[in-house]
């Protein structure tokens, strides 16, 4: 007891000492600022009354001498306004220390020289001033790894200068509140699972949190890795993959790391604009700058610039198992492939060949570029975007009458010469399809599926009515880019693609060539695929066809999210390749609920969630198979319940009673989860199995399932 109270002592003292150098490293900071207000608004003051005779010559004839007047007039407050934005983010970052300094200490002995040092880890650093002694290590600092990675006994870590080898001493945890120390505890494997555990026994946000408290040594592999220019994780629901991606994200760009990222050269693919809204708030709270998050139709929507249906509309066709929906599946399917992948590459090889009208090139009576010539040219170098062989073509023509003729081109013979060079995606791509001889002869050797024939016969009716579907949306981005090449994402250096498991071939190969010089990091879950059937081969063709010289495939098997008894039931909606662990947190078993109709069913529904809402849980999902069902049943509901209604476009935070459609549910977590349309009409295929793992594996503490008429024979043991 003496040891715990002075153990208590210690660690009060040592909080009291950090807290009293970040209050008054903010108190510093926050006057340095009020400076640097006042002589930004002073300079732009002066700026105003000597500067304005120049700034009104802009546009007259000493336009020029103005624009450098003002130039060197500007660039006092533009660095002064640099320091500025860099002092107030050190002031939050400082803030944020005042509440919660540290979550954990470890000593760790080094081999080296026998020091033992008491190492502090938090959410930000903090250095002594005027001193090089760190009162905390940034959680992604080197040395933090030890306390992710290691139980008590030998160590280690890589730092710049190399491997650095020990002993971990000691592992401690706090917990601390408005820089008040609440508790601690000296972690081993046993108590540190008790203390997660308490962790996850609490309700879900309508924002995803930071783990930095308790990443795992899985998760902390993941997030520090560098190597890989390819790391693919398979995760099973609840795994962590989404959170540790984002941590990820804002370990590539710790200023400790050689080759630091800055924000915008992370992109993050996500699967909906909801789950864009759910995350957004991590990786600033990390204290970083926020990474573009954007969903694949706004990848679409820049490469071919037109109006399609999006996946969400796909999706809903596809899931309400109407009269066109297998039809619908299996053409995105084929679509989807690499067997097209190859159909359209050949269309690419064959479009100079046949569907431009090339013709010789003349200047003078002279022939400059025959059409073998024009033709070869264009049809080298595959992976050259046409477009730029063209304007290749087009140089050359200008050099070639130049050296012959000493004269530049005029404009209007150049493009009198070069009318077969205008080109249009859309137009080409409908010109695939226009005959079905020309495709079958593109096709040959390939395997077609067995309804091609009507495949064909839909796309073509549907391109003639200007109409483009999600599969050949797909499509035409990556026939454009492969006419136009796309520059917009040159700059990116590492791609986070989230819900990897539903993309195809042609998503990936499009992204491949945008993406061509990035790293990749793909999150998945392959029994959580939408409307396809893969297994762990998946994985291995994505490796392929992704072409990085580094890769590495992690997979994590452990749910954190569901009890133990949500989870067990959930599992009987898929099969036993991949493994799923229990963290092995208590609770109640799923409640089935039956209903001889709609009436009865929201009677039921309303009695359950509201002994939900007083056993104090904060988010509830209400999920229904598609957006449809989503709308009758909001329609019965809205009278009796305050429901919010989540649609493809809704950008709200999730609070309260939600209701979805299961395709905007993925990746999100709810306190409480119904499914409530689980009768044998809506879930009764392999594919239906898929998305009742999906809704179930939302829920933290409670499921409920509920049907109308007849439950699914799925529900069957």
């Amino acid at each position: 007891m003496n040891e715990n109270n002075n153990n208590w002592r210690i660690e009060e003292q040592r909080l009291k000492e950090t807290i009293a150098e970040a209050s008054a490293q903010l108190d510093e900071a926050i006057n340095a600022n009020e400076k640097n207000r006042e002589m930004i608004q002073a300079a732009k003051k002066e700026i105003r009354e000597n500067t304005s005779h120049g700034i009104g010559n802009l546009y007259g004839s000493d336009g020029f001498e103005a624009l450098v007047e003002l130039s060197q007039a500007m660039a006092p407050v533009t660095e002064r306004t640099a320091l500025y934005e860099f002092t107030e983010a050190k002031i939050n970052k400082l803030r944020d220390i005042l509440d919660t300094p540290y979550f954990a200490r470890i000593d760790f002995c080094f081999n080296e020289d026998g020091q033992t040092e008491a190492i502090y880890i938090g959410h930000h650093s903090l250095k002594k001033e005027n001193a090089y002694k760190m009162l905390i290590h940034d959680w992604r600092s080197p040395v933090a790894s030890v306390f992710y990675r290691f139980a008590p006994g030998d160590a280690w870590y890589d730092a710049p200068v190399g491997r650095i080898e020990g002993k971990l001493l000691l592992k401690r945890q706090f917990e601390i509140t408005a820089g008040h120390l609440d508790f601690f505890f000296d972690a081993d494997l046993q108590v540190f699972d008790e203390f997660l555990r308490k962790l996850l026994s609490g309700n879900t946000s309508p924002k995803m949190k930071t783990i930095v408290e308790s990443i795992q040594r899985d998760q902390d592999l993941v997030i520090r890795d560098i190597e890989n220019e390819l790391l693919i994780v398979q995760g099973v629901a609840g795994s962590g993959k989404t959170s540790i991606a984002l941590h990820r994200a804002a370990y590539l760009m710790y200023q400790g790391l050689a080759n630091r990222l800055q924000g915008w050269e992370i992109i993050i693919v996500s699967p909906h604009k909801l789950f864009e809204q759910y995350i957004a708030n991590v990786i600033p709270e990390l204290g970083e700058e926020n990474v573009r998050t954007l969903i694949f139709d706004e990848i679409l929507k820049d490469l071919i610039e037109r109006k399609f249906e999006t996946k969400n509309i796909f999706l809903e066709r596809v899931l309400s198992n109407g009269p066109h929906s297998r039809l619908k599946n299996d053409s995105m399917a084929f679509k989807g492939s690499a067997d097209f992948i190859a159909i359209l590459d050949r269309f690419v090889d064959d479009i100079p060949r046949r569907l431009m009208k090339i013709r010789d090139i003349r200047f003078k009576g002279e022939t400059i570029f025959t059409r073998a010539e024009i033709i070869s040219r264009l049809c080298t170098n595959p992976d050259t975007p046409l477009k730029t062989k063209l304007s290749y073509l087009e140089e050359a023509i200008n050099e070639t009458v130049y050296g012959k003729w000493r004269r530049p081109l005029k404009s209007s013979v150049r493009n009198e010469m070069l009318r077969f060079a205008e080109i249009n995606a859309l137009n080409l791509y409908s010109q695939l399809f226009e005959h079905d001889e020309y495709f079958f002869k593109l096709a040959a050797g390939i395997a077609l599926p067995e309804d091609i024939a009507k495949i064909l016969a839909v796309t073509k009716r549907n391109l003639a009515h200007h109409h483009l579907n999600y599969d050949d949306a797909v499509a035409l981005g990556y026939l454009s880019l492969r006419l136009f090449g796309a520059k917009e994402y040159a700059a990116i250096k590492q791609v986070i693609i989230d819900e990897g498991q539903d993309y195809y071939p042609l998503h990936y190969e499009l992204l491949n060539r945008l993406f061509l010089k990035a790293k990749l990091t793909i999150l998945g879950d392959i029994n959580q695929t939408l409307q396809k059937n893969e297994d762990l081969s998946f994985y291995e063709a994505l490796t392929k066809r992704l072409n990085r010289k580094k890769h590495a495939l992690v997979t994590m098997n452990k749910s954190y999210r569901c009890t133990s008894e949500i989870l067990r039931f959930s599992k009987k909606f898929i099969d036993d390749a991949i493994p799923v662990e229990s963290f092995n947190r208590r609770g109640e078993e799923p409640v089935l609920l039956g209903a001889s109709d709609l009436e009865s069913l929201v009677e039921k529904l309303c009695q359950a969630t509201n002994q939900c809402i007083e056993a104090g849980y904060q988010s509830i999902g209400l999920i229904l198979k598609t957006q449809k069902n989503t709308m009758i049943l909001f329609e019965a509901l809205k009278q009796k319940m305050a429901v919010n209604l989540i649609r493809h476009d809704t950008i709200a935070e999730i609070e309260g009673v939600s209701i979805m459609p299961m395709y905007l549910s993925k990746g999100l977590e709810f306190d409480a989860v119904f499914i409530c349309d689980v009768s044998a009409a809506n879930y009764h295929s392999e594919a239906d199995k898929r998305l009742l793992y999906i809704g179930c594996t939302r829920a933290l503490h409670r499921l409920y399932l509920l049907w109308e008429g007849q439950p699914s024979p799925l529900l069957q043991d």
